[in-house]
């Protein structure tokens, strides 16, 4: 499924609109904040309230071109279409899976790729998205940090995934959670990542409010303050994956200049300046941190916080050669931490059938540029 980029006042280079007087890729709409838009029309003599007519076409209504917007003067969508881009990137791949997530890699206009996907659940519409082009955190079961991380994402670059997936539903449907777990470390970008947030909330945007948010992070303590210092009761999510520090430390390799006990007293400060209970994400890796041994040290190390341990039984990524251990392994793993004392879930597997882990179609797609594999499918 391709999704229109439509520029009626612009050329076209590989998919992407260009200025009208050079081959520079347009700027997304979106990299300017509700307050930028508003100083960007004042200064063409339009008021304030245009802006919100805008965002609640781009957001509300699903358009997709500047020109569909009928309630604009005609001059101010010339404007717009001469000056700037309604989406940030074109879809490169889209795939469905069976129990009808979806998935996109997105190709941007210096060429590089990113992934995010829609997840369905009765009422629930959850989006995850990206936050950097690759990944520097090198956790050895995940495919986004095979080939390191190339740069962040732009405020537009990260809004312009929520525009995708909300392309893909149809009548009633409408973005009910973020989850902030797709390529990157989020932390790392908080420069972007933030304000895309609170553009999302403010007036025309999709209105979910903190509460239906979840940031994911490998847990960078300063980071971890920082956001809690923000003012925003975000849901934090800690990528554990192992009880000690020397099982971490082979499983994320940064974890050697951190420490899990660092990383334990960042979110407690998170969680009295949120008061957001902190949930600890731990992939089940077969025969590496699967054991019972572990499951005990974990319920020792969170049995007296505010915690919640979400158990996800490793997607495969064919290059890593690891796997999720067996359903009563994974079981008995989630007994031992209840017994602990510790509130545990099995995350539900989506997509399992298309390429559903983190960074995996990026991979394919830059392994196959390279010559190191075989083409993807179309």
């Amino acid at each position: 499924m391709q999704l229109p980029i439509i520029a009626t006042a612009t050329a076209v280079v590989d998919g992407v609109p260009t200025g009208p007087a050079t081959n520079e890729p347009l700027r997304p709409l979106l990299d300017l904040t509700r307050a930028q838009l508003i100083d960007w029309l004042d200064s063409r003599g339009y008021p304030s309230f245009r802006a919100d007519q805008i965002r609640r076409w781009i957001f509300g209504k699903r358009v997709s071109e500047f020109a569909a917007m009928h309630d604009i003067p005609a001059a101010l969508r010339t404007a717009l279409t001469e000056e700037f881009r309604l989406f940030a990137s074109e879809v490169a791949r889209h795939q469905v899976a069976s129990d009808r997530t979806e998935k996109l890699l997105l190709r941007l206009a210096d060429g590089e790729h990113t992934e995010c996907v829609l997840m369905r659940e009765d009422d629930r519409r959850t989006v995850c998205i990206s936050t950097q082009v690759g990944c520097a955190m090198g956790c050895v079961f995940c495919a986004s940090g095979l080939m390191g991380v190339k740069r962040n994402l732009s405020i537009g670059e990260i809004l312009d995934q929520f525009l995708r997936l909300d392309r893909l539903m149809t009548g009633e449907e409408r973005i009910t959670n973020v989850v902030v777990m797709g390529m990157g470390e989020p932390l790392a970008n908080l420069k972007a990542l933030l304000p895309a947030l609170e553009s999302l909330n403010e007036k025309g945007g999709l209105g979910l409010g903190a509460r239906r948010i979840t940031i994911s992070t490998v847990g960078l303590p300063e980071k971890i303050r920082e956001l809690g210092r923000y003012g925003q009761a975000y849901n934090l999510a800690i990528s554990l994956h192992a009880p000690n520090d020397p099982l971490r430390t082979q499983i994320v390799p940064v974890n050697k200049n951190i420490g899990v006990e660092e990383i334990l007293a960042a979110a407690d400060d998170y969680f009295a300046a949120s008061g957001r209970r902190v949930t600890y994400e731990y992939v089940l890796l077969a025969g590496v941190n699967d054991d019972v041994e572990h499951a005990k040290q974990l319920a020792k190390l969170l049995r007296h916080r505010v915690a919640h341990v979400n158990l996800i039984p490793m997607n495969p990524v064919e290059p890593t050669g690891l796997e999720a251990p067996a359903v009563p392994r994974t079981k008995l793993f989630a007994e031992t931490l209840e017994h602990g004392g510790v509130n545990a879930t099995v995350r539900k597997r989506k997509g399992a059938d298309i390429d559903a882990a983190c960074g995996q179609l990026r991979l394919k797609e830059e392994q196959a540029a390279a010559g190191t594999t075989n083409a993807p499918a179309p």
